[in-house]
């Protein structure tokens, strides 16, 4: 791996540690919840935020050099994401909003922030 890939490597775990402001456990807590289940698209029984949560959990708990290409394509597409979707947000109640679900369901709580 060259030096320049090995710095964009540091540099989406730097982010992703930024982004994802929930703790494995509290990730895997909130995903057990109704309000995550009850967001997103879900044609296949499960929607792709909540099968992302279970990927950042997994994300979350491993060494640094345990971590695999794909796991850095995880975080850059959470990072992505995340930051996509908290330039919508909403008016109003954000704590009980589908909004902040789907977001959690990413492994970011925009109260916390």
């Amino acid at each position: 791996m060259s030096d320049s890939d090995q710095k964009d490597r540091v540099d989406i775990r730097k982010e992703f540690r930024d982004v994802v402001n929930m703790s494995p456990s509290e990730l895997e807590d909130w995903l057990d919840t109704e309000e995550s289940k009850s967001v997103g698209d879900n044609d296949s029984g499960e929607s792709t935020g909540h099968r992302s949560g279970r990927r950042i959990v997994e994300i979350k708990r491993k060494n640094v050099d345990e971590l695999t290409d794909a796991d850095h394509d995880h975080m850059e597409k959470v990072i992505g994401y995340v930051h996509r979707h908290c330039a919508q947000g909403p008016d109003g109640d954000v704590e009980h909003s589908d909004w902040r679900y789907s977001l959690m369901n990413w492994g970011h709580d925009p109260l916390k922030d």
